[in-house]
């Protein structure tokens, strides 16, 4: 695939405050390409900067091949869903789609036929007669998202248009977007502070981490293998558990020490001797078996959350919380209080402290 989207050093800051530092990050064409950060990391400027609302401090946009700098937002060419609604009150609903087609200067017969395409992908044709007040929130949304994508342009944009609505509806219109991403052939944007909805629509992935993009690739590549410990606590639901370790040999290998257990380590590359080391819930055996070669401890039982197919178990070892993820089949006979855990060594990650950077996993 071609890259239809490039970030080079973008930065931006206000007052001397730097919400954008050093940015860099290609996007594929016609690929779902997802910007997970943090709630107030910069993912909305990043959105105002691509699409020419705002202009960065240092750095440079390439679209298409083409820098940016030079063309004026309508040049650029970009759909744009916002995260409101921001729906004309007055308006019925075809003519919330249909006016940014007619200040387009589109004929009445090619407003009518995009109106019409786009509310038969999004399940609105129905509601082309009615006004917003009329309607749901998951109804809204859908309206604002057939308005965005009514453009005629290979590059859409979304602001983390799902923000308030519940988990139904938001369920609903994952498969939606998803759908109509397929149908479009089109490059979407959507940034995202909610790592379950990342890991839902991501076909590619950036995490974005104070300020500066410390990860990015295919969504599977960079779940499995995440290089950097920032991207291993972002991305997974639940969050990934991790725990501060040192390093050490014992008889001339090289070995991890933390509160929980103790493990060999293969090391990718040198390292200070402090360390993290992550591993996901989905990981964490519970009432592990003995003789096995997995790394051991004793647990107390914290708290336990049915969801159905499977059961999110969390737990305490010493001073540290961890969280266990089982499906209801393979639980076996969980105690009321304790129980034993049991973690693979090959699925326990070693992060350097300072940098965060991944320098090897246990052997």
């Amino acid at each position: 695939m071609t890259d239809v989207i490039e970030f080079r050093n973008v930065s931006k800051s206000y007052h001397n405050h730097a919400v954008i530092k050093n940015f860099n990050l290609k996007i594929q064409a016609d690929s779902f390409s997802v910007i997970l950060g943090a709630p107030g990391s910069g993912k909305s400027v990043l959105l105002r900067i691509l699409t020419g609302l705002e202009k960065p401090n240092i750095g440079e946009i390439y679209l298409r091949g083409v820098p940016a700098e030079s063309l004026s937002p309508g040049e650029r060419n970009i759909g744009y869903i916002p995260q409101s609604f921001a729906l004309y009150p007055h308006y019925k609903i075809y003519d919330n789609i249909a006016y940014p087609l007619a200040l387009s200067g589109a004929s009445k017969k090619e407003i009518d036929q995009v109106v019409q395409r786009t509310a038969e992908m999004l399940r609105i044709t129905k509601l082309l007669n009615k006004t917003p007040d009329q309607l749901s929130g998951g109804e809204k949304q859908r309206v604002a998202i057939a308005r965005g994508i009514a453009k005629q342009t290979d590059i859409f944009v979304f602001d983390d248009p799902l923000t308030g609505l519940d988990f139904k509806l938001r369920e609903q219109l994952f498969d939606d977007l998803k759908n109509l991403q397929d149908t479009l052939k089109a490059t979407f944007v959507y940034i995202s502070s909610d790592a379950l909805e990342a890991l839902i629509l991501a076909r590619q992935i950036g995490i974005l981490y104070d300020g500066t993009c410390v990860e990015s690739g295919d969504l599977v590549s960079v779940y499995n293998t995440p290089s950097n410990s920032h991207t291993m606590e972002m991305l997974g639901f639940p969050k990934s558990n991790v725990v501060p370790g040192k390093l050490m040999k014992k008889d001339g290998k090289d070995f991890c020490q933390t509160d929980i257990f103790s493990f060999p380590v293969r090391l990718d590359q040198p390292a200070t001797d402090t360390v993290s080391v992550g591993f996901r819930p989905q990981n964490v055996i519970l009432n592990a078996p003995a003789g096995q070669a997995l790394l051991s401890a004793s647990a107390k039982i914290l708290l336990k959350e049915d969801l159905g197919g499977e059961l999110v178990v969390h737990l305490s070892i010493g001073d540290h919380k961890i969280t266990s993820v089982v499906r209801q089949d393979h639980l076996g006979d969980l105690g009321e209080e304790s129980t034993k855990i049991g973690l693979d060594p090959s699925n326990a990650l070693v992060f350097e402290s300072t940098s965060g950077r991944r320098i090897g996993q246990g052997a």
